[in-house]
């Protein structure tokens, strides 16, 4: 895209990025309004939460389950000068797919505040995430719960594919809860995720995260 189309195109007050985010989950879940979370004060304003916001759908596709996306960790907003990146920003936002867990109550806020603490360890290291990368939640991913689900995998959303949006690429880079025997499994086998991947897709193609899982 020139400079001039962009110009043409968007405005000032245009959300570019974001706009490119909301178009996948419209077309994933179209007329569904998802349900949204924003901190209070943004990151930019001196808040201490780095994602601008969290947007999560209802899915019925292979279970029932709640399919989250940040909004953040790419370039959201109008900015004539990160047209045609490489990367949009760090390159990537997170998705996230939940089984209903009934402790929740319906609201799975504990996620947001998961997924703003991933954002915190990208922003304040300056470390990003690719496919098959993994890590520990130093202790359940959903605090104070019975769960085996304590630490992390990243794989490419089976939805949504790799974009290319004017400010450069975004890859959906999903989530997946996984137990602590599988985690100790990587770490003293690193080569073998894609494996454990590969294992888990046979009952899951879709990678929903079950804390009741063993």
């Amino acid at each position: 895209m020139t400079l001039e189309e962009y110009k043409k195109e968007f405005s000032d007050d245009d959300a570019v990025g974001w706009l490119s985010i909301d178009k996948e989950f419209e077309t994933l879940y179209p007329g569904q309004e998802p349900k949204h979370f924003a901190p209070a004060i943004s990151y930019m304003l001196g808040g201490e939460h780095p994602l601008d916001g969290v947007s999560f759908y209802e899915s019925k596709k292979q279970t029932n389950h709640y399919h989250f996306v940040t909004y953040g960790f790419s370039e959201l907003y109008y900015n004539e000068e990160k047209l045609d990146s490489e990367f949009s920003k760090w390159g990537f936002e997170i998705t996230f797919r939940l089984k209903p867990f009934e402790e929740d109550n319906g609201n799975p806020g504990w996620v947001i505040a998961l997924l703003q603490n991933i954002a915190k360890y990208v922003f304040d290291s300056g470390n990003w995430f690719e496919e098959y990368h993994y890590m520990p939640a130093n202790g359940p991913i959903r605090l104070d719960t019975e769960t085996d689900i304590t630490a992390l995998l990243f794989v490419s959303d089976p939805e949504i594919p790799k974009k290319q949006t004017p400010h450069g690429e975004v890859s959906f880079l999903q989530i997946v809860g996984i137990t602590s025997a599988e985690y100790e499994n990587l770490k003293e086998h690193p080569e073998k995720v894609e494996e454990l991947v590969s294992k888990l897709k046979e009952n899951n193609p879709l990678l929903i995260t079950d804390l009741t899982r063993k």
